[in-house]
C-alpha cells in the first residue's frame, strides 16, 4: 500500500530523457528549492528553472502553477491537459491523470486540498473549497464540488 505519511521521491525520479511530466514537476521542484536563496547564482537557477518550466508546460499542455503547494511524491503518468488553480494543496504520493481540473467556484478563494495518496482518475474536476481525504480515489470524469 502507498504511504499517506511518507512521500516517495522514485515516483517522481526522470529515468530517460522524454518523460514530460516528470520534467515539469522536477522544474517546478528545483524552481522552489532556489527561490528561497538569495544569490547571483540561484538567480540565474531560479531563471533556468522558469525556462525549463515553461517548455515542459508547453510540451505536456499542463497549467500547473510554479508557486503551488505540493507533496512529494506526486505522480502524473500523462500530464496533458492537467490544470490545478495556485491556491489547491496536494499531499504526499497523489496520483493525477490527464485532463484533472483542481479549481475554484466562481466568488471563491478556496481551492480543493488533497490530503494523502489521492488517486484521481481521468478527466475528473474537483471544483471549490473541498478537502479529499486520505486514500481517496476519485473515478473518472467524476465532478466533486
Amino acid at each position: 500500500m502507498v504511504s499517506a505519511d511518507v512521500p516517495d521521491w522514485q515516483r517522481e525520479k526522470v529515468t530517460t530523457f522524454w518523460q514530460p511530466s516528470k520534467k515539469l514537476i522536477k522544474s517546478i521542484r528545483d524552481y522552489q528549492n532556489v527561490s528561497a536563496q538569495r544569490s547571483l547564482v540561484s538567480s540565474l537557477k531560479k531563471k533556468i528553472a522558469v525556462l525549463r518550466y515553461r517548455f515542459w508546460s508547453v510540451v505536456s499542455g499542463a497549467d500547473i502553477p510554479l508557486n503551488l503547494n505540493i507533496g512529494g511524491g506526486i505522480s502524473m503518468p500523462h500530464a496533458n491537459g492537467i490544470v490545478i488553480h495556485p491556491s489547491a494543496v496536494i499531499g504526499v504520493n497523489c496520483l493525477i491523470h490527464q485532463q484533472v481540473t483542481l479549481g475554484v467556484k466562481r466568488h471563491e478563494a478556496k481551492a480543493p486540498t488533497l490530503l494523502a495518496h489521492v488517486d484521481i482518475g481521468v478527466g475528473a474536476k474537483i471544483i471549490g473549497n473541498i478537502i479529499i481525504g486520505k486514500h481517496a480515489l476519485i473515478g473518472a470524469n467524476s465532478v466533486v464540488t
